[in-house]
């Protein structure tokens, strides 16, 4: 398994660890992780969650109006060039 993988991998237990069951796909560039989130968490909840996904290159919070909620992982399986951190659609 790749280092993203295993980093990947390493998130989606933490998560699975705290209640929110998350599942690992690979692509191309990246490795995801997701996991729904419930609409009540705790404080110290969110917390863990945002300590474990902060092991991530990128993250984020999906919401929908039918209060879907799904928290999302990124972990790169290349590290960027120093000019191409952000990807083509960042300002440089």
């Amino acid at each position: 398994m790749p280092a993203s993988g295993v980093r990947a991998a390493t998130i989606a237990a933490r998560l699975s660890g705290l209640g929110l069951p998350a599942r690992v796909e690979e692509h191309e560039r990246h490795t995801s992780v997701e996991a729904a989130v419930p609409e009540s968490l705790s404080a110290d909840l969110w917390r863990e969650v945002l300590e474990a996904v902060a092991e991530a290159d990128r993250f984020g919070l999906l919401a929908t109006s039918l209060n879907d909620r799904t928290l999302w992982a990124v972990v790169r399986k290349a590290v960027p060039a120093t000019g191409d951190v952000g990807g083509p659609s960042h300002q440089r």
